[in-house]
Formats: structure tokens, sequence, C-alpha cells
């Protein structure tokens, strides 16, 4: 049936391609077609681990490989009014199922379980835009964009299925693991346990208001049924996802390659959460190891804030990211990071006369609240990690990886990542992790 679907959707873009009305004008389209293959694999070296657990990761193990090719086709429907559709196919494994790490070093894998190779639609839902201003300005073709002449300023109202990670806590030096930094904790700020299933896609609404040089965005979303689950619920208040941010552009503009950019938000998402302190309160009655599972309760809430800044100089760009949440309940639906500060550098490759090159290089370090530290050293687990128990150390990690150009739209990218306390146990690792990404536009 899904084979069917697909087919059927690509015999209407194709059609609509060549249907579009011949008296468009090369600047304003009435869809755009495009496209993207990733391939990544990754190999870690033996490492040293007093113990291991269920959630451990394994310290000696063969190398792990994922890929993803997605479409992306946004079209047209009427004026200031849009269809997106991406229906995507992923497969493989990270290493060690995913687990043991909590900022993983592949951000194109997910926890599905099965690595083969499956179909399923990423993003579909529809847009419409209110005009705030008169002023135009010319939008060129990209991802999920039309090429066209449009206002500069207006209300946008978004309705469907999408990952909040399109819209807030956007950075354009470290948000993309197809392109930019491998690791899960660079996509984005860590301690927003931000609302999706498995593969990172929630439904809900999204308004957004985008005027001058600042923009504020809120969205009202499901959430998984169960902790990082593939299926998603709304219950008003006690299922369900909030955030609200505020965006700075061109802050401190001299030129228009030296300027930078702010983001601040706040989040509180709700779902049959476990509580850290019940579950351990219930594990030494019955004198064993805290289960999480013993405490979910419906309207539980897990709430925080992240901030981030891109400062760009030219061909010199230096990001700072900071996040934390309240870390009561259990991670519901991203990964077990409860503060995370991250930061980093990216020289363009116009440095070293490769345009389209570019070297980065990253700083992470990631902590847990009290109680989420006190539940796995009591033996407790998550859906992400937990050696059986714990001695305590921040996790940090550095990531760096070269992005090399081998035509105008393949790009062959090595990196290399150094792990300190991996999942935050100082009893194992560190460990050094080599990976390879080939990518392709089209």
């Amino acid at each position: 049936m899904n084979k069917i679907v697909y087919l059927i959707v690509f015999i209407l873009i194709f059609k609509i391609g060549f249907a579009q009305n011949k008296t468009d004008s090369t600047i304003n389209k009435r869809y755009s077609l495009h496209g993207q293959v990733t391939l990544l694999s990754q190999y870690h070296f033996d490492f040293k681990a007093a113990y291991s657990g269920y959630n451990s990761l394994v310290n000696s193990e063969p190398s792990a490989s994922s890929a993803s090719t997605t479409l992306f086709f946004n079209y047209k429907l009427a004026d200031k009014t849009y269809f997106v559709f991406n229906p995507e196919m992923a497969g493989g494994k990270g290493l060690s199922k995913t687990l043991g790490i909590a900022g993983f070093p592949n951000g194109e894998v997910y926890r599905v379980g099965d690595p083969t190779p499956k179909p399923f639609i990423g993003r579909l839902y529809f847009e419409h835009r209110f005009a705030l201003s008169k002023e135009k300005i010319n939008v060129e073709d990209d991802i999920n964009q039309v090429a066209e002449i449009t206002n500069k300023d207006y209300l946008s109202v978004i309705a469907g299925k999408f990952s909040l990670t399109d819209f807030f806590d956007d950075s354009q030096i470290s948000h993309d693991p197809r392109s930019q930094f491998f690791n899960w904790a660079l996509m984005g700020n860590g301690g927003w346990d931000y609302p999706a299933n498995t593969r990172g896609y929630t439904m809900g609404t999204v308004i957004q208001a985008v005027y001058k040089d600042w923009a504020a965005r809120t969205a009202l979303t499901t959430v998984p049924m169960e902790a990082n689950g593939p299926e998603l619920q709304f219950k008003w208040g006690k299922a369900m996802g909030f955030v609200l941010e505020v965006e700075r552009t061109h802050l401190f503009q001299k030129s228009k390659k030296q300027f930078s950019t702010i983001h601040l938000g706040y989040f509180i998402n709700y779902a049959n959460m476990g509580n850290y302190q019940e579950s351990m309160a219930k594990g030494a009655l019955l004198g064993q190891a805290p289960d999480i599972l013993d405490s979910r309760q419906y309207g539980r809430s897990k709430w925080g804030f992240y901030a981030s800044a891109d400062n760009n100089f030219g061909p010199y760009h230096f990001f700072l990211k900071a996040s934390i949440n309240d870390g009561k309940n259990e991670t519901w639906a991203f990964t077990e990071i409860d503060r995370s500060f991250t930061t980093g550098f990216q020289w363009d490759g116009e440095l070293w006369k490769r345009n389209q090159d570019r070297f980065a290089i990253a700083y992470v370090r990631n902590n847990l609240s009290a109680d989420h530290k006190s539940y796995l050293e009591k033996g407790g687990y998550g859906f992400l990690i937990g050696d059986g128990k714990l001695n305590y150390g921040a996790e940090q990690i550095i990531e760096a990886y070269y992005s090399m150009h081998l035509t105008k739209q393949i790009f062959i990218s090595p990196d290399y990542q150094f792990v300190i306390h991996p999942a935050y146990n100082k009893d194992r690792g560190p460990v050094h992790i080599i990976g390879l990404r080939l990518h392709a536009d089209f």
C-alpha cells in the first residue's frame, strides 16, 4: 500500500511540474522540487569500561551505518498559500543500537529498532501568510521554498506534520547533521526535549510573525504516546507540547557577511511521564532498582529555556548555545540531557580557495538534574542511557569535521568525536569515534 501511495504522489509531482503555466517567470514559480541523499558510517575504538548495563555503549563493536533520502516538494496553491510534502526513506543503525551516549554521535540515525530502510512521510503541512507590510523581497528557489517575489514581513500559520526544529532553535552554523556537525547535542539545544516521534516529527500548529529584523513564533503540538515512541497523541493539559521563541537577526551588522543572530525560547511539555523521586521511593520500598515506568502519570510536565547566538565575521563563524529543563520528570522525546552548553567555530573554504568547503570544531558539555542523576546512580534506566550504576561526571564531547565538495552538489565529510564520561559515567571511556558522511543535494 505504501509503495502505491508513493508512486501516485511521484506521478502527481511529475505532472504538476510539466503542467505549470508557461507564462510563469523565472522569479515567480508555482513549485519547488529538491532532494537529498545522506550516507553516514561511524566506528569507535575499543575503550575501558568498569561495568556495563542494558543501555551502555558497547566497549568493542563493529562499525554502524545509516542512510536517508528525502524528496522536498513545495507547491504554491494560491497567493501566499503553500503545500509542503516531504516523503522520506531511512534505514541503518547507530552504534550500540543508538544507546549509551546522551549526546549521541549520529544525528541521522533513529531509535527504530529495525535497520531495514523504510519509507514514511516526514512533512505534510499547509502554510498561509498574511502580509504585515508592503515591502517586497526576492525569495530564491530552495528546499521547501518557492522562488517568488513576496512580502518581507508577514504573519504565517502552519498546520500539519513537521519537525519543530524546522522553525525553532535554528542555527546556521550548528543545526543539520546532513551537512554540519553529526552530534545530537549540536543539532539543537540538548536541554529542549522537543516533542517528536521516533523519527523526529510531530503534528500541530505553528504561528510565526516576521517583521523587520525580528521574529516571534509559537507552536502547539502532539507528543509521543510512549517515551521516544512512534505514535503521537494530543490531550489538552495532559499530553501536548508548547514552545515560544523570539529571534533577532542582523544584530551588530556591519555588512552582509558580518552580523549576529540570537534565539531565546521557552518550552513546556505534558505527557504520561514518570517522576524520578516517586520511582526511587517505590524502588526503595521494594528493595530494588527504581523503574521510571512505575510512576507514569498523565499531566506531568517538563519545562525549561534555551538560548543561542550565531556570530558571523565574513568567512569566520562562532556560535554559543545553552539550555536547561527542570529535570524532575523523565525525558520523553529527544535525549537525556537536562543542562547543556555548546560552543564552536566554523571556517569557510574561501580562506584556502575551496569556496564550498568548510572546517568546523565544537565543544559540548551535558549534565543531568539532581533527581535524574540519583535515579541513574541507584540503577535506574531511561530510554537512551543507563549503565546499572553511575560514577557521575559531566558528559563532554569534542567534534570536528571537514566538509569537502566533490562536485557542486556532492560532499564528503570525515568526522572525529572525542567523548569524555559517556552517559555521565566516569567509570567508562573516554571514547574515540571516527565517521564519514557522503551527502548529495539535487
